[in-house]
């Protein structure tokens, strides 16, 4: 792969990948407020101003990982199919959340989304190493994601 190509599709990964980031980031600003000031948290919940910095590191790492996928000539289309489906399914969660207010919904969503980023290191782990570990910050965050959403969905 020539180096023009092999860095254009590093911004075409990260374009895409930040842009499931906006699309949360725009249904959020627009329907979070007043419904989630309203709701009950956990103790535990962390400021606003934490989840866009965790998510900008998140999307980078994703973006990356799935990049060095690409570039691999072990690679298959499979896994990048499913990359794309779970930053569609990762996308959807503001919808239901915050648009929707399906707190149980929303909860079902971060376990696919789980379940498809375990699925992508499964597969990631063979072509590149590095991609899978990279994906693993990622799970972990999905994991404390369902803890709170759970609590949230308990407390209201």
């Amino acid at each position: 792969m020539q180096n023009f190509q092999k860095y254009f599709s590093l911004l075409f990964f990260l374009a895409f990948s930040f842009g499931a980031s906006v699309w949360g980031g725009f249904v959020t600003s627009v329907y979070k407020e007043p419904w989630y000031s309203m709701l009950n948290k956990p103790g535990f919940n962390p400021p606003d101003y934490i989840f866009p910095t965790i998510w900008i590191v998140l999307y980078l790492s994703m973006a990356f990982a799935v990049w060095l996928i690409w570039i691999n000539p072990k690679k298959t289309e499979k896994v990048i199919y499913i990359y794309f489906i779970h930053l569609l399914v990762n996308a959807s969660w503001s919808i239901v959340f915050f648009a929707l207010h399906q707190i149980f919904l929303a909860l079902l969503v971060i376990v696919i989304i789980l379940l498809l980023v375990l699925w992508l290191i499964k597969l990631y782990y063979p072509i590149n190493k590095i991609s899978a570990f990279l994906m693993v910050p990622y799970a972990v965050w999905l994991c404390f994601a369902f803890v709170l959403n759970l609590n949230i969905l308990l407390l209201n």
